[in-house]
């Protein structure tokens, strides 16, 4: 073989490689390792097919909007929005009539059946896609223990937020009474994850009495810290909070630019919630 019919090979050998890699299937990241000094102390695999467990979660139910000019009606134990398939929660928004609304979803919540003071909390999950989605994966006080009303005097922690018209971008909070997105004082971030609505991601807050962190697949990048003063208006986050796993549809923010229409319907895929706290 001349060096001319040798380098003409090796070229095709190349083309060849670069096109087999970018036909690949998209990976998906695995869980990043529990740091030792986290003990597992709650989680949902999701491995009992049909509605959540019910002795992990409840239902908020309703389609008064929820604070945010909001456009589904939160179903209650109804497989159509909220089920179990194949290992995986599906949290699924529907175009359909009910409840004098145009659109119908879910919010679970673990109050009363899970509910901590502290800890590292993971999800892993993939998100919907299309104008108009706005699914959140957060945490809320179990009681109102601050302040003359029970949000934002008693706090909001975002562990992800994405809305469908913004579809890479994810975001992580925090919210109180001194700092709340209602006057634009609220503390976030945001970062770029291009598959999240194609992929598994691990997201994840780390909460403990100085400061809330943000993780996404074990990288960090948001923090809010303490600032030790020992005043709830800036940090109630030292009484039991519990988890929310929703899918909404338009309202202030996932709306901001309308609903497509064509979407639906759209879902919130999580594979599992896990919980930690310190040795």
């Amino acid at each position: 073989m001349n060096k001319f019919h040798s380098a003409a090979l090796s070229c095709l050998l190349l083309i060849t490689a670069v096109l087999h890699s970018r036909c690949q299937p998209e990976s998906v990241p695995a869980a990043p390792p529990a740091d030792p000094d986290w003990k597992l102390v709650w989680a949902d695999e999701f491995d009992q097919p049909g509605l959540p467990d019910s002795t992990k979660w409840n239902y908020d139910a309703g389609g008064h909007g929820w604070g945010n000019n909001e456009w589904q009606f939160y179903t209650n134990k109804r497989t159509e929005n909220a089920r179990v398939e194949n290992g995986r929660l599906l949290v699924e928004a529907r175009q359909e009539a009910f409840g004098g609304k145009d659109y119908t979803s879910a919010r679970l919540v673990s109050k009363g059946k899970g509910d901590w003071t502290y800890g590292r909390f993971e999800v892993k999950a993939k998100l919907p896609s299309g104008r108009g989605t706005w699914p959140a994966i957060w945490m809320l006080a179990t009681k109102q223990s601050y302040g003359s009303q029970y949000w934002p005097d008693n706090g909001e922690i975002d562990v992800m937020e994405h809305v469908g018209y913004n579809p890479d971008s994810v975001h992580a909070s925090v919210h109180c009474r001194a700092y709340f997105h209602s006057i634009g004082t609220q503390r976030t971030a945001r970062r770029f994850v291009p598959t999240a609505r194609t992929a598994d991601h691990v997201y994840a807050i780390e909460w403990t009495p100085e400061r809330v962190e943000a993780f996404i697949d074990g990288q960090k990048y948001f923090s809010f810290a303490n600032d030790g003063k020992k005043d709830y208006r800036t940090w109630p986050f030292n009484q039991p909070f519990h988890l929310l796993l929703n899918l909404a549809v338009g309202g202030n923010w996932g709306g901001a630019k309308g609903v497509d229409p064509a979407i639906w319907p759209q879902r919130m895929e999580v594979d599992y919630v896990r919980v930690y706290q310190r040795k």
